[in-house]
């Protein structure tokens, strides 16, 4: 390991656990060397506090600011940056909450928390340029089943237990009912944002399975089987109208096992 390397690897991990003794020997000049690097502990737990409470508004709504800075506290202590990119930093905070004390009393709260993580990433995409039905009319009929599709970057698909749309919809639009009764049932949710802007749609499980499994790269053939999986009655080709009508789709492939039939 170079000096240099070695000299930021020591910093690194005496501001990150808050041992001063691991830099003690770096430190020349000036008073006492802790008190100086005390200073710089509180302002890289306080930046990265903040950080991941700003990633998390609608979560600090529903558990109230002090259970999330609590929490977040915690999480940047026992669970550092690994990138050098702040805006990265906080996708394993949903998790952590989970198991925070008095999560108990929020049945949704990590399924929620990872739900507002993924439509702050959400709101920062751009749409791309769309396929419309005439692309599709174009490709021969026997290799649609072997078809990929990419769809919008801004595109996120979360099954939960509980409505966690209908809570996420109260924050969005601002609205504080005076009660609120959440009912323990399976939800299948379509978040979609580009330039600021949300919205979410509750799907069948079998419309979930079919674009989940788009979204996820696989081929149109295979998605259909996940579909039929959940509802033997589904309809694929108007399942794929659907989906290239919203503007979802922004490039048709073939895939290796279609490259591989051709």
């Amino acid at each position: 390991m170079s000096p240099l390397a070695d000299v930021q690897r020591r910093v690194r991990d005496a501001v990150v656990t808050g041992d001063a003794a691991i830099a003690a020997s770096l430190f020349v000049g000036g008073g006492n060397a802790a008190q100086r690097l005390a200073i710089h502990l509180r302002h890289y737990r306080s930046s990265l506090t903040r950080a991941v409470m700003n990633r998390f508004p609608a979560t600090g709504w529903l558990v109230g600011t002090r259970l999330l800075e609590e929490a977040a506290r915690q999480f940047v202590r026992e669970c550092p940056p690994s990138a050098p990119c702040i805006a990265e930093y906080g996708q394993g905070f949903p998790q952590f909450l989970g198991a925070w004390p008095g999560a108990d009393d929020v049945a949704c709260l990590q399924a929620f928390a990872n739900l507002d993580w993924h439509l702050g990433q959400l709101a920062l995409a751009i749409d791309l340029p769309v396929v419309r039905r005439e692309d599709l009319l174009v490709l021969p009929a026997a290799d649609l089943a072997y078809m990929t599709l990419t769809i919008q970057p801004g595109t996120y698909y979360v099954h939960a237990d509980w409505p966690i749309d209908e809570l996420m919809t109260l924050y969005l639009s601002d609205a504080a009912p005076a009660r609120f009764v959440m009912v323990d049932t399976d939800v299948w949710i379509e978040a979609r944002g580009a330039r600021g802007s949300l919205r979410l749609s509750r799907l069948t499980a079998a419309e979930f399975s079919f674009r989940a499994a788009i979204a996820g790269g696989l081929p149109l053939g295979v998605a259909a089987q996940r579909a039929w999986g959940s509802d033997p009655t589904f309809d694929p080709g108007l399942a794929l109208a659907a989906v290239v009508d919203s503007g979802m789709v922004t490039s048709i492939g073939l895939s290796a096992l279609g490259v591989q039939h051709a």
